[in-house]
């Protein structure tokens, strides 16, 4: 690896090249089109985050899609069918950061969904911050109220800087981490309660909500849904396809069959119901009434000083579904389906409010997902959850055995985990003979693929595309003294049932770009590798604003007009 990750992405690739890394993953800088001086700039755009979206199940199930929602982007817009974010651990938050600040986890400090402290030594969450609190809402320690842990500016940060905090920036999303990272250090997050149901904001951006937020708080749309139950919205032969209920084993006190009934134990109105509320459809509808509530409230694409304005929406109860039953599963086909029409709802009423000439649509996802790994045996693969704790406490074993010194694993947030190296040299065992001991034993362990060391990632040169992935997710404070991959179709987790995402395999990178705006845009299916890192830099070439502080995507140049 390069001492420091600071080669253009060009170069790095051109090392990936010499190593005989495919040609077709070649990401070549192009001609920037100039936006002429007179061109209309978008009044409103719109950047929609699908959680746990893979681009196989946008291509899978595209025949069943209605004409408003993912078909208006595939067939009027822009898309790029090998678009990645391309960065070697695929989690929630470094895939929302990378979406508007264009940069990787090296550079922009968000490692993970959690990590270990450097001098805490305590696990810490990407969005907590403890000097800030929900506003009208409970708030334990690691909450997420702020993006103090975000080390770069965002689209929107530049936005704002270049118009005098004119333009406006808000963002909505089920999880606090999707609002919070999309929104940068200047918008203003909003992010679901599961406790109320609520969707509020942190003393981080604002002492009190607006009157337009207090309206909609008051009108109590999340408590419609209590009695209700989730039913497949196609005839059943829609779902032939879809892996069998039996290959989609529940986690224990969980369905994994139709119907799903919405609410609580205790017959009442509580946080049972509301959490569980995020498992399905009905937490995007509130997303995206609470979106169009933002669009009303703070009159946005109609700024009163004629500046563009930005709303990000992340949708988070795909990932739920996908996590619970997987992305081959009769649940997560469905939830696509009517996440499509609520997306061709929303689009009209962008249509109404804002005029769809007016606006710039940008949908993606922050990851993928492995199947289910009971599904993916029946397929012949060689597919596994693995224990990580049992895996850190079995190499901790080895070396005290090995090395006769105790605990020198200190920590771990997987892929992540930390070595004493003060205790080793103690003990007169240098880090070099430390890190080879703990990557031998792990690479002969069941389901794991790769180790790569501090020292590798420090000195080592570019050789692999994971290689490269795993140096881009790998930040030089923050991140682990080694680094696990796991086979392909293995992953982290516990229990019997569900899968998850966090790998650089490409079910894990590969996502939906899909940029829509017949003004800016050509429409078009474009098979040019790209990568989420892209998007930031495109809309501000199309904003005409400075691209964020450490954006290394390019302008998808093809697409522009």
């Amino acid at each position: 690896m390069t001492k420091h990750f600071s080669l253009s992405r060009q170069l790095a690739q051109a090392l990936l090249l010499a190593a005989g890394v495919a040609a077709s993953q070649a990401h070549a800088a192009k001609a920037v089109p100039a936006a002429s001086a007179g061109a209309a700039q978008p009044k409103l755009v719109v950047v929609l985050v699908v959680d746990g979206l893979p681009q196989e199940q946008v291509t899978r199930y595209r025949d069943q899609f209605g004409q408003g929602g993912f078909r208006r982007l595939l067939e009027q817009g822009a898309w790029f069918s090998d678009a990645h974010q391309a960065h070697g651990i695929t989690v929630t938050a470094i895939g929302h950061s990378a979406v508007l600040s264009g940069a990787y986890p090296y550079q922009h400090g968000v490692i993970g969904n959690n990590w270990i402290d450097p001098v805490t030594k305590k696990s810490v969450y990407c969005t907590e911050d403890g000097n800030f609190h929900y506003i009208g809402e409970e708030t334990q320690p690691d909450d997420g109220t702020a993006p103090t842990k975000l080390r770069v500016s965002t689209l929107g940060d530049e936005l704002r800087y270049s118009t005098g905090d004119q333009a406006k920036v808000v963002t909505v999303s089920g999880k606090d981490r999707g609002a919070i990272l999309l929104a940068g250090k200047t918008g203003t997050a909003y992010m679901y309660m599961e406790k109320t149901g609520n969707f509020a904001s942190s003393t981080y951006y604002m002492q009190q909500h607006p009157q337009w937020v207090q309206r909609y708080q008051a009108a109590k749309p999340q408590d419609r849904y209590y009695g209700k139950s989730w039913t497949p919205l196609l005839a059943d032969s829609a779902y032939a396809r879809d892996a069998r209920d039996d290959l989609v084993p529940a986690k224990p006190g969980t369905r994994n069959t139709f119907p799903f009934a919405y609410y609580s134990d205790s017959g009442k109105l509580d946080g049972e119901y509301y959490s569980r509320l995020k498992s399905g459809p009905f937490l995007d509808e509130l997303t995206l009434e609470f979106a169009r509530a933002a669009i009303d409230g703070e009159n946005l694409g109609r700024n009163p000083a004629g500046v563009p304005d930005i709303l990000g929406v992340s949708l988070s109860a795909h990932d739920y579904v996908n996590h619970a039953y997987g992305p081959e599963s009769k649940m997560s086909h469905d939830h696509l389906q009517r996440l499509d029409r609520m997306l061709a709802s929303f689009f009209l009423d962008l249509d109404k409010k804002v005029g769809m000439d007016n606006v710039l649509v940008v949908l993606t996802a922050d990851h993928g997902f492995a199947n289910v790994p009971e599904f993916a045996e029946t397929r012949g693969f060689s597919a596994k959850r693995i224990d990580g704790a049992k895996l850190v406490d079995a190499l901790n074993q080895h070396l005290a055995t090995s090395l006769g010194i105790d605990k020198l694993v200190t920590s771990s947030s997987l892929p992540n985990i930390y070595l004493d190296y003060a205790l080793a040299e103690k003990g007169g065992v240098h880090r070099a003979a430390l890190e080879d001991a703990a990557a031998r034993f792990l690479q002969q362990q069941d389901g794991l693929a790769q180790v790569y060391t501090r020292t590798q990632m420090e000195t080592g040169a570019v050789a692999t595309r994971m290689d490269t992935l795993m140096r881009r997710a790998w930040n030089r404070q923050l991140s682990g003294d080694l680094m696990v991959v796991t086979k392909p179709a293995w992953y982290f987790g516990k229990g019997s049932g569900g899968t998850s995402h966090g790998t650089p395999y490409t079910y894990d990178t590969n996502v939906p770009l899909m940029v829509f705006g017949p003004r800016w845009i050509k429409p078009g299916v474009y098979g040019q590798y790209a990568e989420v890192v892209d998007i930031a830099p495109t809309l501000a070439h199309l904003l005409r604003v400075r691209q964020p502080s450490a954006s290394e995507g390019r302008i998808l140049t093809e697409a522009v007009r």
